[in-house]
């Protein structure tokens, strides 16, 4: 029993220490897309190769907090062997273990939202998908998109681009009546669509007023009771839930509003909701 398990022991660390070659990485899923195997390849060498090593990022900064102050770059160090193999993890790392004041943007990691473009050496990239490389003597310097408005730091003004996004109206467009869905399903938003809010945006609400960091719930719940059509109208008949691609259940999200507010509620407002549901 422990011989075979040293054995396999000794079979995993065979495994893991196995030099690893990026450039012979088929990268299957990536053929066809040279820019994105090139950025894989570069990854994954920085990962198999990773040292303890120290590596220059030279960082743009600015701040309106000292208008007076001209823009510079300040330089930061960071250990390669503890941190993630893209230009964003230095970038979280410095913030968190260096310096809380750097601004930039990020979201998605992903390369999709574009939220981190910036450039990088001289590059506009997305510095989630941009490798730091393994060549820890080179410096990399950070700074803004060059043909926008510097916020602060990274963060660029995106109200231009923004509305010339918008004005190519980015959005699905038919002539043929939309498909069912949560609201056109509910027989309650049937009958009364000027009144009744119906679940969508009921659901969207309770996100809110479940949401314990949300310091308006009471206000939130005034806003929707102040006209019982808003929330009241709903006699629960499911459909709503039936048909959601989400699974989402907006029944139930109402229901636990009106228990919310009628438990926080004074017993005269009680006695009169009553009134008004029966």
């Amino acid at each position: 029993m422990f011989r075979s398990r040293l054995n396999k022991l000794g079979r995993l660390l065979r495994r893991t220490t196995t030099t690893i070659e990026p450039k012979k990485q088929n990268f299957e899923i990536l053929q066809g897309h040279q820019a994105a195997k090139q950025h894989a390849q570069d990854t994954t060498k920085t990962v198999c190769n990773k040292k303890s090593s120290i590596k220059e990022f030279q960082i743009y900064r600015w701040s309106p907090d000292n208008p007076n102050t001209k823009p510079y770059l300040q330089s930061y160090y960071v250990d390669l062997s503890n941190c993630g193999p893209m230009v964003l993890d230095a970038l979280q790392k410095i913030k968190s273990d260096d310096d809380s004041s750097l601004s930039y943007r990020r979201s998605c990691r992903e390369g999709i939202c574009g939220s981190c473009a910036m450039n990088i050496d001289g590059t506009n990239t997305v510095a989630c998908l941009k490798p730091i490389g393994e060549d820890a003597t080179k410096p990399m310097m950070i700074t803004p998109l060059p043909h926008m408005y510097v916020i602060k730091d990274l963060v660029v003004d995106l109200t231009n681009f923004y509305q010339q996004y918008k004005s190519i109206e980015p959005w699905l467009k038919t002539k043929k009546p939309p498909p069912d869905g949560r609201d056109a399903s509910c027989p309650s938003y049937w009958w009364n669509p000027e009144l009744f809010l119906g679940p969508a945006p009921l659901l969207h609400a309770y996100r809110w007023i479940a949401d314990s960091r949300d310091e308006f719930t009471r206000e939130r719940l005034q806003a929707l009771t102040e006209d019982e059509s808003k929330l009241y109208k709903c006699h629960t008949i499911q459909n709503c839930k039936a048909t959601c691609p989400k699974n989402l259940n907006p029944a139930d999200a109402i229901n636990k509003m009106k228990t919310k507010y009628l438990l926080s509620a004074p017993v005269e407002e009680f006695e009169h909701q009553k009134r008004v549901v029966a």
